[in-house]
């Protein structure tokens, strides 16, 4: 190659030169200007007739250079390569190299730089992609098979039970009926240091007044008339060393109450018709529906136990304050019931933009029992609007929007979910999304994160 180069002449070798795309400079030893080729203009908005003479250091002052590369090598003797910006704000990359003579003294230094503005934009859109990626990959680890948690507010309910599963303290969960109470407290049990131990879920609404005592506390031989003979141990006892769940704790006796207080405080109980203390050691996590400090002013609930119980609060919230799940638990409900009932229906986009609108009243509970019976129900391989109850379309007409009642940032946000989501379940991938849509694959990542619609093929 230097044999070949040595037989070119100048008038031979500018031309070569001046066809290259990048920007090549040459530098005297002692840094001033010699040449530079065609493509600097476009980098650097010179000639070589502008810079020929002049120091690297005017050319960095008058900001053509920011820094100059040339200065650099002269400074370390040695190769140097940067990133920086021209006058346009073009990313370059620069590389200096110092060229030696026979005696090994510094005679010039070529420089050449390329633009990469492209490249390093693309370099940030992968990197805003892997981002998101890792982004969905953290949120499923907050979540079991039974838990959503695509919305900020679900995540943020997630964070806390993540955090409190670590501890032992006493927890709440209050919700309204469906949210999903149960499978958080579970998921604190899951994810804690009794996870080997029992998960013992009482349901303080649904057992008999006149049983309820002996049903927690169990009781002795001849207790009570019908009672076993043996006696019965309760399900604090069962619970030993791991968890007990009172589920619908505002529906417990006011008598039951104080033993449950005691209980708390004291670590210890009897059973019906006993005198043993029985000690226990369990984790205690209620959970209600109602609100329980207006239930403490009307004295339908004690204040002190009231105290005891909210030591940390998890506050669940409707289906309705976090709509960026309703698309994720549609998808995951349909195909948990699909495989239940050895089916294959899909949702069509009219039908699933319908179930996106509907307010859920009943929340997650309601959202499974409708999966379930439209499964159930429909004949076809689709479920189409038609096969939608008649009061979920009602409910789920669009209403025209008020100035007062929505921003238009608001309402475009609004509508811009919806494409996207018919579009996800229309095309099962973020390439043909993007396609059909006429944007960028990035630009659709984005987009799905940003409403939480992450659940499905997303290659």
């Amino acid at each position: 190659m230097k044999r070949f180069l040595d037989t070119l002449s100048a008038s031979e070798l500018i031309p070569i030169l001046n066809s290259i795309n990048d920007a090549i400079f040459i530098d005297s030893s002692d840094g001033h200007s010699l040449w530079c080729n065609d493509a600097c203009k476009e980098l650097y908005k010179v000639t070589p007739e502008e810079i020929r003479g002049v120091h690297i250091l005017e050319l960095e002052k008058s900001g053509i250079f920011t820094p100059s590369v040339a200065k650099l090598v002269m400074e370390k003797k040695e190769e140097v390569t940067i990133i920086h910006e021209n006058k346009d704000g073009k990313k370059l990359l620069s590389t200096g190299t110092p060229i030696f003579d026979h005696t090994g003294k510094m005679s010039k230094i070529v420089t050449t730089s390329r633009d990469i503005t492209e490249l390093t934009s693309l370099q940030n859109q992968l990197e805003s992609v892997q981002k998101t990626l890792k982004q969905i990959e953290s949120l499923e680890t907050f979540s079991s098979d039974k838990i959503i948690a695509s919305s900020r507010a679900m995540r943020n309910v997630m964070q806390l039970a993540r955090r409190l599963a670590s501890v032992d303290s006493t927890v709440l969960i209050t919700g309204e009926s469906g949210v999903g109470k149960g499978v958080i407290a579970k998921h604190l049990h899951e994810n804690g240091a009794r996870k080997d131990f029992p998960f013992i879920t009482v349901n303080c609404g649904a057992i008999p007044e006149n049983l309820i005592e002996s049903e927690l506390f169990g009781y002795e031989r001849g207790a009570f008339t019908g009672s076993r003979n043996e006696g019965k141990k309760g399900l604090f006892e069962a619970a030993q060393n791991g968890t007990i769940f009172l589920d619908e704790i505002s529906e417990l006796p006011l008598n039951l109450q104080v033993k449950l207080l005691q209980v708390i405080q004291d670590r210890e109980f009897t059973r019906v018709g006993g005198v043993d203390r029985i000690p226990v050691d369990v984790r205690i996590i209620s959970a209600t529906n109602k609100e329980l400090l207006s239930l403490v002013r009307n004295d339908k609930f004690r204040e002190d136990l009231y105290y005891r119980l909210n030591v940390v609060p998890i506050n669940v919230p409707p289906l309705r304050e976090r709509p960026e799940d309703i698309l994720p638990l549609l998808q995951s409900n349909l195909a948990k019931y699909n495989e239940k009932l050895h089916e294959h229906k899909t949702l069509a986009p009219s039908a699933l933009s319908i179930l996106l609108r509907y307010p859920w009243p009943g929340n997650i509970r309601e959202l499974q029992n409708i999966m379930e019976r439209l499964i159930l129900t429909t004949r076809d391989k689709t479920i189409t609007e038609d096969n939608l109850p008649v009061f979920i379309k009602n409910s789920a007409q669009i209403q025209p929007v008020q100035s007062d009642d929505m921003s238009l940032n608001a309402a475009l946000e609004r509508a811009e979910k919806e494409i996207l989501a018919r579009a996800l379940a229309e095309h099962k991938s973020t390439r043909a999304m993007a396609k059909a849509l006429k944007v960028s694959q990035p630009t659709i990542v984005r987009k799905l994160h940003k409403y939480g619609l992450t659940i499905g093929d997303t290659k």
